[in-house]
């Protein structure tokens, strides 16, 4: 279906995606927006992946911090 001259976009389930915008993670890994901007802020953040402004989180790299941590 086309609508307005472009391709309708179909929703992914976040289960299937590789990239997770931050609501999306937050959602996800049951972690707060804030505490998700501090964890990638620094420029050496390897879960993290930007598009222009927008931060997007890297999943399985993410599971794979989150599964070294004692606490964040």
């Amino acid at each position: 279906m086309v609508k307005g001259g472009s391709p309708m976009k179909k929703d992914v389930p976040i289960s299937d995606k590789a990239l997770l915008t931050l609501d999306e993670a937050s959602s996800y890994f049951n972690i707060g927006i804030n505490k998700l901007r501090e964890l990638t802020n620094s420029e050496d953040c390897k879960f993290v992946i930007w598009c222009g402004n927008k931060r997007l989180i890297k999943k399985n790299m993410f599971c794979e911090y989150l599964e070294k941590q004692y606490s964040i």
